[in-house]
């Protein structure tokens, strides 16, 4: 834990995800040490946890295994989110980010502007809503963060395919710039746009490193 106090680690490759990533991050008094993936089954997901646990074992020296769970991650978006008086908020919803895997966030959010639309379209509990009256909730989460997943896809689809594709994203990580606008990103919770030159930079510098990413993946 003295190790882990102030520090999250985050690893890529076959060996621990074939398409997410795998972690190791501290938790109170204990440290989670997991891994995430949409395309495997349950029987390979072991193998998976056994990856992690070897990369970091170093660390994780004289530690002990208190438990050992495994649960699906809700990464889309539900095709129907409200149906008459019912509306889904949450990991119900299907609201974790790609790329990130953020959940709580969004959950919370999702649950407040749901009760918000519904407090309105109730006049404060006089009436009952209507399934269009919930349905406005998502218009608004949307509008709101439709982007912002629409991003977070597309940057999972192009970094974490291969491991030529991950060899590229470790690289960019180290980029100043693109820390600053992940960081802005993260803390926000939307896509905050670079200024044009930046943005022309981080596309460069993107390109570049996905091209040695491939010549120097083994």
């Amino acid at each position: 834990m003295a190790y882990y106090e102030e520090l999250a680690e985050m690893y890529v490759g076959d060996d621990v995800s074939p398409d997410f990533y795998a972690w190791v991050f501290p938790k109170y008094d204990h440290v989670a040490v997991g891994t995430g993936t949409m395309k495997v089954n349950q029987a390979k997901i072991k193998s998976l946890q056994a990856g992690i646990r070897k990369r970091a074992a170093k660390r994780l020296e004289g530690g002990e295994i208190i438990k050992v769970e495994a649960h699906p991650i809700p990464e889309h978006p539900r095709p129907r989110r409200v149906v008459g008086r019912v509306a889904l908020v949450g990991d119900a919803a299907g609201t974790v980010t790609k790329s990130s895997g953020e959940g709580i966030y969004f959950a919370a959010k999702s649950a407040r502007m749901c009760a918000e639309v519904i407090v309105e379209a109730s006049n404060n509990g006089q009436t009952v809503p209507t399934e269009a009256d919930l349905k406005r909730y998502l218009k608004l989460w949307d509008k709101q963060y439709g982007v912002t997943y629409l991003v977070l896809d597309i940057l999972q689809r192009v970094f974490y395919r291969s491991d030529a594709t991950r060899e590229a994203f470790v690289e960019m990580c180290a980029d100043i710039d693109v820390q600053e606008l992940t960081f802005d990103s993260y803390l926000y919770k939307t896509v905050v746009p670079a200024n044009p030159l930046k943005q022309m930079k981080i596309t460069a510098k993107t390109i570049g490193s996905l091209l040695r990413g491939n010549a120097l993946a083994p």
